[in-house]
């Protein structure tokens, strides 16, 4: 039986999302928590992997287990997991699924948000951008347009990824402004590695007038890295949402 588990998380004590060899990571942690209250090996494969020190809202996993489990069950594990795993992992919620069911591939959209802060404070240090230069909000959101549809983003990709396309589709993607704090959101199809933080890298170029907002469009066309902005710190990015077709938590008949 397939179930999909979708966790919350700060970022900070992580090495990313999947497991490294010598670094601790969100991965590893939620399987060996799994592991040890089922008492039976469990793999996690998660929606998408996040950097080191990038955190998540909400983001899903798919794991096996031969058991059914009732409702009651699942609200059961849920409980122990999180008296479980340290206070920087939440467990949301663990619902079955169709046995074909992917938390990766089958994802239609997912979103993201950066957060900046422009006036000091000691207890957004780990969880936002501190940006003290002036920002020119109105030209970030017209800049913030041009990626908008469906487009080659190799420009804000890492280097040497294994991807076999760059094209992305783009529905959403604004800044917004509440006295010292800024939030950008951007909502993709799917995102490459390194995108949204190289996206916002090249927008505080516009805020601080380096570039002119079109300038987008060249960069987008030009398809370097190099030709984009620095990439902004991971602590200031969370990854907020992930949805699926309705259909695979419809199991009538398709266990």
């Amino acid at each position: 039986m397939r179930y999909f588990i979708e966790i919350a998380y700060d970022g900070q004590p992580y090495h990313g999302w999947q497991r490294q060899p010598q670094s601790i990571s969100v991965q590893e942690v939620l399987e060996e928590a799994l592991s040890t209250l089922l008492r039976v090996v469990i793999v996690v494969t998660g929606a998408g992997r996040t950097d080191a020190g990038v955190h998540a809202k909400q983001l899903y996993a798919h794991f096996d287990f031969s058991n059914l489990f009732t409702e009651k069950d699942l609200k059961n594990l849920q409980h122990r997991l999180n008296r479980f795993m340290p206070p920087s992992i939440a467990v949301n919620r663990i619902v079955p699924v169709t046995s074909e069911a992917h938390a990766r591939f089958d994802a239609m959209v997912r979103s993201y948000e950066y957060k900046i802060h422009q006036a000091k404070n000691p207890f957004l240090n780990q969880h936002s951008y501190f940006f003290e230069k002036e920002l020119d909000v109105e030209r970030m959101n017209a800049a913030s347009q041009y990626l908008l549809g469906k487009q080659d983003f190799k420009c804000f990709s890492r280097s040497n990824t294994d991807v076999k396309t760059y094209l992305c589709e783009i529905t959403e993607a604004r800044w917004e402004h509440n006295n010292t704090e800024l939030l950008f959101t951007i909502t993709a199809d799917r995102f490459l590695r390194n995108m949204v933080r190289a996206v916002v890298g090249t927008l505080l170029d516009v805020g601080m007038h380096n570039i002119a907002p079109a300038h987008l469009k060249e960069i987008i066309a030009s398809r370097s890295r190099s030709e984009a902005g620095a990439s902004a710190p991971a602590h200031g990015l969370y990854l907020t949402a992930v949805k699926y077709p309705q259909k695979i938590f419809n199991l009538d008949g398709r266990r």
